[in-house]
């Protein structure tokens, strides 16, 4: 008998199946760090639509979205356990996986010809699919379409998942990258915004979840043995070869899977580090290049924003605030000719202050627009004259790690490090002022970096002390980061 599916075709389905059902349990892991969905951008608390979780927060004191987080199972989740840095490496090596074997797939399917068995080109289908509904409400099977191995509601079905599905999982994935979102602002509002697109997103999760699980049914109800047969062999031969080696790739899907969550929880740097490079190459290529163009409108700005980060509970940190931060002064230094140590008040006479209305992406899912006003981080470099050994920027806080954050391993002051390209952008910027006021403490006065093609998390806040340097493997654990040092976060986070 002729092939009925050809090799590629056979290959790419299991391929498939591997990095859909790893996206699946990562993304599981990324929601669990926010587990609760919004349709508006402000994320406010008590507007969410949906919920994941049975913790309440307190209203009596400050906490910030650390304490939100879910620790889900890792029989659900990959790796579980409150592992979002991990989460986010698995889910975006798969989505690179994923989005490949899509593009070979797209190609073979035109160039073979294969792409008339999916795609419908005749509009009698659809009462056809409705009558093949029918039949299987009645518990009867439909009759195939004449020379195809579907019937007309699962051609339907499969043209759906391959072209209207898996594009628009891309596409609103896409639109929760920050560097997108700075970069095209206005692609972000044709998905209704940010949480709007974070939530049709998860609706699509749920779409392939269901596809997947009616999927199996229907290969139960044709013929487990001889459909897997076709998928494996391409002909149909002894049903039981079939089970049997579909078990065997199963079962060798199920070993990855068990494979990347054991890694993950046991060798966490191992996996920062081999997946973490190729995930960086690739954002770099594709994401690096975009520059925020946001220019929201007074409208729009947040309410209220979330906090992210408790603030320094030192009594050094409490006398400056109480005094407005008078005694306060920035150090720069480093890889500079001009090495400064600044007064708030100096910092602002540097240069023309900049006010952007931005959205804010936090790395957890919530996301709101704020107004901040500060020194672009561009006038602070001219004035310092980096040498040009300098590579990066790190930016030192006031934050005590282990007592701020003590629900996160690791101890500390907290910093950040960023590629010295970064501190050129148009709205990096060194914020002391947030809405039209004085930055506020919980949000990171007296000064705190804005970068908005990037992920919250590197912004760091509460800054003391700026230094430019060659490298960053002597600082901390040589991650880039205390949250990559300690969590295991990307050291860039455009996405």
């Amino acid at each position: 008998m002729q092939l009925d599916f050809p090799v590629w075709l056979r290959i790419e389905h299991w391929v498939n199946v591997l990095f859909v059902t790893l996206l699946i349990r990562s993304g599981i892991e990324v929601l669990a760090t926010h587990p609760k969905l919004y349709w508006r951008n402000d994320s406010r608390p008590g507007t969410e639509w949906a919920r994941f979780t049975r913790l309440d927060m307190p209203t009596d004191k400050l906490y910030d979205t650390l304490d939100e987080e879910e620790s889900y199972s890792p029989v659900l989740s990959l790796p579980g356990h409150k592992n979002l840095g991990m989460g986010r490496h698995w889910h975006f090596l798969s989505v690179i996986g994923w989005i490949a074997t899509g593009l070979v797939y797209y190609v073979l399917l035109f160039v073979t010809g294969q792409w008339h068995r999916y795609v419908p080109y005749s509009w009698s289908i659809f009462p056809t699919a409705w009558n093949d509904l029918l039949t299987y409400l009645s518990f009867d099977l439909p009759p195939l379409l004449p020379g195809q191995p579907f019937d007309a509601i699962q051609k339907l079905s499969y043209a759906a998942v391959i072209f209207l599905l898996a594009p628009f999982q891309i596409l609103t994935g896409a639109a929760q990258s920050p560097a997108v979102e700075a970069r095209f602002p206005r692609y972000v509002r044709l998905w209704g915004g940010r949480q709007a697109a974070r939530s049709l997103h998860f609706f699509g999760l749920l779409a392939f979840v269901g596809f997947i699980a009616v999927h199996l049914i229907m290969v139960g109800l044709w013929g487990w043995g001889q459909l897997n047969a076709l998928m494996i062999f391409g002909r149909v031969r002894d049903p039981r070869w079939a089970i049997a080696w579909s078990l065997v790739i199963v079962a060798a899907i199920v070993l990855v899977h068990v494979a990347a969550t054991v890694m993950a929880l046991k060798r966490p740097r191992a996996v920062q580090r081999v997946l973490g490079a190729v995930v960086t190459g690739v954002r770099k290529v594709l994401l690096r290049p975009l520059v925020s163009k946001q220019d929201y409108s007074a409208a729009k700005l947040s309410d209220e924003h979330r906090v992210n980060g408790k603030p320094p509970d030192t009594d050094h940190y409490k006398i400056m605030a109480a005094h407005d931060f008078t005694d306060w002064t920035l150090e720069v230094g480093g890889l500079v000719r001009s090495p400064m140590t600044l007064s708030l008040e100096q910092l602002r006479e540097l240069g023309e202050q900049q006010n952007q209305r931005v959205l804010h992406n936090c790395i957890q899912g919530w996301s709101s627009i704020g107004e901040w006003g500060g020194l672009p981080m561009r006038d602070l470099v001219e004035l310092v004259e980096p040498l040009p050994q300098a590579r990066y920027v790190c930016l030192l806080t006031m934050q005590d790690t282990g007592r701020d954050e003590p629900s996160a391993p690791g101890t500390g002051r907290f910093y950040e490090v960023i590629d010295l390209s970064l501190a050129w952008h148009p709205e990096a910027l060194l914020a002391y002022e947030m809405n039209g006021a004085p930055l506020p403490l919980k949000h990171g006065a007296p000064l705190r970096l804005r970068l908005e093609t990037q992920v919250g998390f590197k912004m760091a806040k509460w800054i003391e002390r700026v230094e430019f340097v060659s490298d960053y493997s002597a600082i901390g654990k040589g991650m880039g980061g205390w949250r990559e040092d300690n969590v295991y976060f990307d050291k860039n986070v455009e996405i």
